[in-house]
């Protein structure tokens, strides 16, 4: 069978990549050895988005209190919630399939393998042939060699989102943004929790002041962080486990019911059949240019698996960007400028230039900061604590937007789209903000310039 373009990996890129490339009037194959959504859908961005919904549920129940209404201490029922979630995958893996049932889309629910530049091999041993390849394989869970890693009750974040009951006791190797996820659920769920982060500080790729003052709430909350701490093994202890790290130049153990490795994610390149292609590659992932574009011409690749930006939003615009330049139109795509945000509580999120980015390029810049303390609306929810912070280059441009708070997720959109733009913080300034909300510690923020 022959098509346009073969895309191999129906995750958020794989899948939107393919409707776009249709809805522009070419024909697609596309390849997915699971199901379709991709890690995001299935064991990553939406199951996890569940779950923070039902912690958020079970704080709003037992803080009820301080907001006047009287009800008993909640009670978790772990399966339930694990079935709602799988109700939740299910719901939008169909919706996604009937998407894909496109004229101009081939689907097949299968493993693909490239034979050479223009053509593949299915897992039941059809050749499919395009004019153009598209890898979007995304990541499986990266984990370190830390002897007892595969005993039962040591985790990836797939099997957590499964488990049938709320850990006693959970440790988190890891305090990034899987890891903190996870802390702050099951904290909310029941859950004594230990972080054990290498870094020196939690969200090593966040602006310092967010890390550290996620961390103090966090902490605050009842989670114990501790930093440079280098985990050693972990060992069966009867039922439960013995996790060995050193701390602070000294030997450390902390008990746990369940171990979650949350050390990052590593791209999906096994079994592609890159080297027989001559496709570069490395741990770090597939080697692609501004165009996403390999070494081998007319083979793209795109999202987790060319490791440039490990987001399922930067998965689907970078795929819009590849098929813009296959048809030889301009893309105004900027993907320098992607928005990230951590679903915490509170929550975190981010986009553009770190203070500390800016220092190590050399760009003159201004950093400035509100609290959601002074905000009405935060304080009216009884959501205090947050900050915002917004950086400027000479020019008064916008270049970074960082918060945390409640909804902060929701919050740095507004500083993507304004730096999409090109806006000032003059012009900012400028801009009348509805009241009461929380968006107004944005241009709270820009006064303090």
């Amino acid at each position: 069978m022959n098509s346009d373009i073969i895309i191999i990996g129906a995750g958020p890129g794989g899948y939107e990549t393919a409707l776009y490339a249709a809805k522009k009037g070419l024909s697609v194959t596309l390849f997915e050895e699971r199901r379709a959504g991709g890690t995001c859908l299935q064991e990553g961005c939406i199951p996890t988005k569940c779950f923070c919904r039902s912690a958020e549920v079970a704080d709003t129940v037992a803080d009820s209190q301080t907001m006047g209404i009287i009800t008993s201490a909640p009670t978790v029922d772990m399966a339930r919630i694990v079935a709602r979630k799988n109700e939740v995958v299910d719901q939008l893996t169909a919706g996604i399939e009937f998407l894909l049932k496109n004229k101009l889309i081939t689907y097949v629910p299968e493993r693909a393998e490239l034979l050479d530049a223009h053509s593949v091999k299915s897992a039941s041993g059809e050749t499919y042939t395009a004019r153009h390849m598209l890898i979007a394989t995304g990541s499986t869970a990266k984990i370190p060699p830390i002897e007892g890693s595969g005993l039962p009750g040591v985790v990836t974040s797939t099997q957590l989102l499964d488990i049938d009951h709320v850990p006693a006791r959970l440790c988190i190797v890891g305090a990034g943004v899987i890891g903190l996820e996870f802390a702050s659920i099951f904290r909310s769920l029941g859950s004594a929790v230990t972080m054990l982060e290498f870094a020196k500080e939690i969200l090593p790729n966040f602006d310092t002041d967010i890390s550290k003052r996620l961390k103090q709430v966090l902490g605050k909350r009842g989670i114990e962080f501790f930093n440079q701490a280098g985990v050693k093994s972990i060992e069966p202890n009867g039922p439960a486990l013995t996790v060995r790290y050193t701390w602070k130049n000294q030997e450390h153990t902390v008990e746990a019911d369940t171990v979650l490795i949350a050390t990052g994610r590593a791209p999906r390149v096994e079994g592609l059949g890159l080297d027989r292609v001559g496709i570069h590659y490395s741990p770090k992932g597939i080697e692609t240019d501004d165009n996403l574009q390999t070494n081998v011409p007319d083979i793209y690749a795109i999202g987790d698996v060319n490791g440039r930006c490990m987001l399922a939003h930067a998965a689907s615009f970078q795929g819009r960007k590849v098929i813009d330049h296959l048809l030889g139109e301009k893309s105004n795509i900027d993907l320098h400028i992607i928005p990230s945000a951590v679903f915490t509580r509170p929550e975190a999120g981010m986009v553009g230039l770190t203070e500390e980015e800016c220092k190590q390029r050399g760009i003159a810049f201004t950093a400035k900061k509100s609290l959601f303390r002074a905000n009405g609306k935060a304080v009216s929810m009884g959501e205090p604590d947050g900050l915002c912070k917004l950086i400027a280059d000479e020019n008064g441009r916008i270049i970074g937007g960082h918060i945390f708070g409640a909804h902060a997720a929701d919050l740095v959109q507004e500083v993507s789209a304004l730096m999409n733009r090109g806006t000032t913080i003059a012009q900012l300034k400028e801009m009348i903000h509805a009241h009461p909300t929380l968006s107004e510690v944005l241009q709270e923020c820009a006064r303090e310039f």
